[in-house]
């Protein structure tokens, strides 16, 4: 028992997290139940999203679930939110938990025809501008008839396999490159400044994508969790849903492709940068190798994976089925014709979803403390007493406001909830609920691009295993998203204020 030291445990705690990382969660601890027991819960509150909104902007240094779970469990020891009320949020969001489980786990599967598919693409357009329109236009329009969190798992792993490729190549353990720069040297010795264009080149890439699923997402009923849940409120069906968001999203969805073309234009918040003649010759030389040595079981595999995507497409559009066991479906279909039948190869598949899933989860305990001490509430009150007119704008702003700090979901199934209430107690008109109801759904999907916090996709790729290969930061995503989140709020705004 000597070597169990209080030195000993200090060392565990959070592991190789920076020092002062670990005495501010320490103190978060600390803090919190002192100002319950000084303040009041509403205080408190606040104060513990807030520190868990620095957990989650701290994500390279720590991963958020483990000083986040700490706050969320600290929660409910301190009786802010209740096991019951967690469980509640939680089964409310099983289909995203779903989704993750097995529609990232299914795209896995797919990656080598994504990677045969894309790299196709990256060689053929020399254009950096017309590249990033087209992954941000791609984005929105698989966003709105998929889900954004699919499509951003489909981003994730074709940048995975565009910087596999570089890696190994340039490392000089493949082909061709061994024996032009020898195996001993390392990627850094080599390629530094192509290694550190290249991310750059992949963060612009990534960017524009995650704000192409916000684009799309908000477009239609099964582009965002929340549509659906709107949906279900107002009695909208697929395309009157549309119909409705048409005088918002249209309007936004040009903005924010040109904001796209502007950025790649004047080369400004890291916009710009070109993928580097090395890296390409790379990839052209990686594309002609494997053609070469693509056999007929290859192409088999890549026939069964294309049948698998087309089958994604159609039974998403069509909603046949909760997307998770969609997802899980084709997981199946494709291992089963490609032959991955070992447990282990079924393993890794998993690997990238779990821990995303898992924080979501403890995400839901902070959910549970803003929807208990009703952190919301006052701002939902004081919109309801503005006149009648001002009331979209404001529900917009304070969606969007709100959204960049909270969940989406969470903040769009709150106020679709007290808007319906006032509208069953004859407050509001059904006219006027319809507009609300717009405003509410633009207002959780568009100024939420502003922070990772918003989206669950752009949560999910902070925390992918690509964002530390791409040096993608919390930061960095905010401040890349700052120009996006200034044109399409704005235009958001000026739609639902004076043309609904």
């Amino acid at each position: 028992m000597r070597g169990l030291t209080l030195t000993a445990f200090t060392q565990n705690f959070l592991g190789q997290a920076p020092d002062w990382y670990k005495a501010t969660i320490v103190a978060f601890l600390v803090i919190n139940p002192i100002l319950l027991a000084l303040t009041n819960p509403f205080f408190t509150g606040w104060v513990l999203v807030l520190e868990f909104i620095f957990t989650l902007a701290m994500a390279l240094r720590c991963y958020p679930l483990q000083p986040g779970g700490l706050l969320a469990f600290e929660a409910v020891v301190m009786g802010m939110t209740t096991p019951n009320t967690v469980r509640d949020e939680i089964l409310a969001a099983f289909p995203v938990i779903l989704l993750l489980v097995f529609m990232v786990a299914g795209i896995y599967f797919m990656k080598e025809l994504l990677l045969f598919t894309f790299t196709k693409i990256l060689l053929k357009i020399r254009s950096k501008m017309l590249i990033s329109v087209m992954f941000s236009f791609v984005a929105a329009v698989l966003s709105a008839f998929l889900d954004a969190l699919t499509v951003t798992a489909v981003v994730i792993a074709v940048a995975v396999g565009f910087y596999s490729v570089y890696h190994r190549v340039a490392s000089g353990k493949h082909f061709r490159d061994e024996h032009e720069h020898g195996e001993d040297e390392s990627i850094e010795e080599l390629h530094r400044s192509d290694l550190e264009q290249f991310r750059g080149f992949l963060r612009n890439l990534l960017m524009h994508a995650a704000v192409g699923t916000a684009l799309g997402g908000v477009c239609t009923t099964v582009g965002e969790p929340q549509n659906l849940l709107i949906a279900s409120y107002t009695g909208w069906d697929f395309m009157e849903f549309i119909y409705r968001m048409a005088p918002v999203t249209m309007p936004v969805l040009v903005v924010g492709l040109i904001t796209c073309l502007i950025l790649e234009r004047t080369h400004w918040f890291s916009y710009g940068i070109e993928l580097p003649e090395r890296v390409r010759s790379i990839l052209v030389e990686f594309d002609e190798h494997e053609t070469e040595i693509r056999t007929a079981r290859d192409s088999a595999r890549l026939v069964v994976q294309a049948i698998a995507a087309i089958f994604l497409v159609f039974a998403l559009a069509f909603h046949v089925a909760e997307v998770g066991i969609i997802g899980l479906t084709i997981i199946v279909i494709q291992t089963a014709f490609n032959g991955v039948i070992e447990e282990h190869q079924l393993g890794h598949a998993f690997e990238e979803a779990l821990p995303f899933t898992a924080l979501l989860v403890v995400f839901f305990g902070i959910v549970g403390v803003i929807h208990e001490q009703h952190l919301f509430s006052p701002v939902i009150a004081w919109v309801l007493e503005l006149p009648e007119h001002m009331q979209p704008g404001m529900f917009y702003i304070a969606n969007g406001v709100l959204s960049a700090i909270s969940d989406n979901v969470f903040v769009a199934t709150v106020y679709i909830g007290e808007v319906k209430a006032a509208y069953d107690n004859n407050i509001i008109t059904r006219e006027h609920f319809d507009l609300l109801a717009v405003a509410i759904n633009t207002g959780t999907n568009i100024p939420s691009v502003a922070t990772p916090n918003g989206q669950a996709a752009f949560l999910f790729l902070l925390t992918s295993s690509v964002a530390p290969l791409i040096r993608l930061s919390y930061m960095r995503m905010v401040v890349m998203a700052l120009p996006y989140t200034v044109t399409m709020g704005v235009t958001g705004w000026i739609c639902v204020h004076y043309f609904l």
